[in-house]
């Protein structure tokens, strides 16, 4: 279905609302399932089924060439290892269980190159019909693993990148080169084959600093020259305490409290020229205390939607172990607030030792899906005043292990490819 191609309901003789057979297909909305209503003033939105598995991100390993300020290996005590092929395999199985193919998209916690068969799944899973992603930094896009992503059938490349001169880059990415980087996208442009809608598609991922946030235009033209036709832009959450001083959100996790509110003035703004002229009332009409509006979007408030969960999707680590998204899936501590914060994973259970659709459907992981989906976690993200904020076990609305109130990811703050 073309992105830009009108779809139309409609409500039959039963007065039963119906939708279009490939709309039913794309969100798993089959006989029985379950969706979450959300109605704004003009409008219905509905929320995918909990129970429809989309997208699989897999972890070949965790290891990594390089040594990034920017990494949660800063804050882990994890051990580090390989899938197996048998993991692989088991997984790969388990996927093809779907009557609907989910994606599966090849990242982590560590470089996915850095493992020696990654090229090869990726080829797999292309091979049983999946739309399959990657990201990497970089660093090992040699000529060689160029051409064998390019046969693989491989859709989409997301490659990151935090500076646009050799210095900026390396002061974030410790251990790697700019200029080698983009010598290697250059490269992997011209082996890719030409037309209109070349694959894999590029996309650029890059994480907004105080120290690097200047360098983002030229990020983006850099990707450009590349190919690149997507472009996100997450923050950085600190896992060490000196990394709190890079964070360019504070005033963000405390409007959270507040906005929208129907307490407070509302503001419409309509797109406009952002120059020289409109530049300074502009923002600081955003920053004039009103629910903001922008062009139809609301700018302020909480978002409590969690992406992972809205997209249908889980993780799988490198040791088969299956967690609800990324953040969970590994131990870690983070700074919010100013205050410690810890994470501890949640492993649903392990596909070395169960089947992907056993952990799916499993009643309580299916219950906590839709716990997240409503969203009902204490505001931690934006208060982190009590004990219970500088951990993930519990919060005070009584919701127990894990208590999502305290994610960055739910308020649109940090975000994944």
């Amino acid at each position: 279905m073309s992105s830009n191609q009108t779809e139309w309901a409609q409500v039959d003789e039963d007065g039963r609302l119906v939708l279009p057979d490939e709309i039913m297909g794309r969100y798993g909305l089959g006989p029985g399932a379950r969706l979450r209503l959300e109605m704004g003033p003009n409008d219905i939105h509905l929320h995918r089924p909990v129970t429809h598995l989309a997208k699989v991100y897999i972890e070949p390993t965790n290891h990594c060439n390089l040594n990034c300020r920017t990494c949660i290996r800063h804050s882990w005590d994890e051990p580090l290892g390989r899938m197996t092929p048998e993991t692989f395999e088991r997984i790969l199985a388990g996927i093809s269980e779907f009557s609907a193919q989910p994606s599966i998209f090849f990242g982590g916690l560590g470089e996915p190159l850095f493992h020696p068969r990654t090229i090869e799944w990726i080829s797999r899973a292309k091979e049983q019909g999946a739309f399959v992603e990657m990201i990497t930094n970089g660093t090992l896009l040699t000529e060689e693993r160029s051409k064998e992503l390019v046969e693989s059938g491989l859709d989409m490349l997301w490659v990151s990148i935090d500076g646009a001169t050799p210095e900026s880059y390396t002061d974030v990415r410790l251990g790697a080169e700019l200029p080698n980087v983009l010598d290697n996208m250059y490269r992997f442009r011209k082996i890719r084959r030409g037309g209109h809608h070349p694959r894999p598609e590029i996309g650029v991922v890059f994480v907004a600093m105080t120290r690097n946030i200047d360098d983002l235009p030229e990020v983006i033209t850099l990707g450009k020259r590349f190919g690149a036709k997507r472009f996100m832009v997450t923050n950085v959450l600190p896992y060490t305490e000196e990394m709190q001083s890079e964070m360019l959100y504070r005033r963000t996790l405390r409007d959270i409290t507040y906005l929208p509110s129907p307490w407070l003035p509302s503001l419409r703004l309509s797109k406009m020229d952002l120059n020289e002229t409109t530049r300074d009332a502009f923002f600081k009409a955003l920053n004039s205390g009103c629910n903001v509006e922008y062009a139809g979007n609301n700018l302020g408030g909480s978002n409590d939607i969690c992406t992972f969960i809205e997209e249908g999707s889980l993780t799988i680590g490198w040791n088969g172990g299956l967690s609800p998204c990324l953040p969970l899936l590994h131990n870690h501590v983070s700074y919010l607030q100013g205050k410690v914060r810890v994470s501890r994973r949640d492993i649903i259970g392990n596909m070395n030792e169960h089947s992907l659709a056993e952990l799916w459907f499993d009643e309580s992981y299916v219950a906590y899906r839709e716990r997240v989906q409503s969203f009902a976690f204490a505001p931690c993200t934006p208060c982190g005043g009590c004990e219970l904020s500088q951990a993930n076990e519990e919060d005070c609305y009584g919701n127990t292990f894990p208590s999502c109130g305290g994610c960055l990811w739910n308020q649109g703050v940090i975000q994944c490819p």
